[in-house]
């Protein structure tokens, strides 16, 4: 029986891995952070199948506790301060997380045992400012957002580590991937979170920022499996992983009224970029995943209606509760 030790087990993409990896068979444990309250909704269905770790990415020494106790064949770091917009209210929180929390996770692996197979969560925030469309893996870098610099960071230590030490690390450059389990500060569950309470009568309004930025979104639960694909292959490497497709906020806000039977969403829309304008932003990200189907076999399964519907109606039935 292969073991698999997930960081970040708590949040979207960690329960999906979870649940596809026992699927395969696996021993799976996980780490959450020492808290008076653990979150894990998310994760409430599987805790039985489970074995949970406290850890934290500022704390090398519970990261190598957690490695030494679990005995993991393969480690898959999806912990992270991942929510943009505050990476530039907290951007050294953000750093020490984010991108110094790889490193910690990786010299763990180098001291505890360096056979381990190592996956990084890397983003498609890091292309920023994008040089070339589609974005691939040999386009250039440029973050518009501490979130993004840190996510930078660690994709490039997880390259050094694999170079200087030979370990099997791979990072995943995931573009946009939802799901019910995404965050509510995040957009595209703070619209279909609206559209739900606006559908049964708790809402009147829906206020967001600029509809016209546009991105590659794709559904997490596909996404797991690339991840798991990448430390499958006989030598590691890094992907982009991506649907090829992109579409505008305003697009998501269309979809998703038109999947709650609600007509005319302008009159429910209120539009305030000034409030939720960023420093820098990113307006157009669309991936070019070309070499995940070719090396591992991937496709996203899910298309982008598909992935409005799936939310919509998880947010309908949670609210009716």
């Amino acid at each position: 029986m292969k073991s698999a030790l997930i960081t970040g087990i708590t949040g979207q993409d960690g329960p999906y891995l979870a649940e596809f990896l026992l699927s395969k068979g696996y021993k799976v444990a996980g780490t959450v952070r020492r808290l008076s309250t653990p979150n894990v909704e998310n994760i409430k269905d599987i805790t039985d199948k489970i074995e949970l770790f406290s850890a934290d990415l500022l704390d090398q020494g519970s990261l190598s506790d957690a490695i030494k106790e679990s005995q993991p064949d393969e480690v898959y770091n999806l912990a992270a301060q991942s929510f943009v917009k505050a990476s530039w209210d907290q951007p050294v929180l953000t750093g020490e997380f984010t991108a110094l929390g790889v490193t910690r996770v990786l010299e763990a692996i180098r001291t505890v045992n360096p056979k381990i197979k190592f996956y990084q969560a890397s983003s498609s925030e890091m292309f920023g400012k994008v040089t070339e469309t589609p974005q691939r893996e040999t386009t250039r870098f440029h973050p518009r957002s501490p979130y993004g610099v840190a996510k930078a960071y660690g994709h490039y230590i997880t390259v050094n580590y694999r170079e200087s030490y030979g370990i099997f690390a791979c990072s995943g450059i995931l573009f946009n991937h939802e799901s019910p389990r995404r965050g509510i500060e995040f957009v595209t569950r703070k619209i279909t979170n609206g559209v739900a309470r606006i559908k049964l009568g708790l809402q009147d309004k829906l206020e967001l920022g600029s509809l016209e930025p546009k991105r590659d979104w794709g559904y997490s639960g596909d996404y797991v499996e690339a991840m798991w694909l990448m430390l499958q292959q006989e030598q590691p490497d890094d992907y982009v992983i991506a649907t090829g497709e992109n579409h505008s906020v305003r697009e998501f806000v269309e979809e998703a009224f038109k999947v709650a039977e609600i007509e005319d969403w302008q009159k429910y829309v209120v539009a305030n970029e000034s409030k939720y304008m960023r420093p820098a932003e990113v307006d157009y990200l669309i991936g070019d995943a070309s070499k995940a189907r070719k090396v591992l076999g991937w496709k996203p399964k899910t298309s982008f209606k598909e992935l409005v519907k799936i939310m919509v109606e998880a947010d309908l039935a949670r609210e009716k509760k």
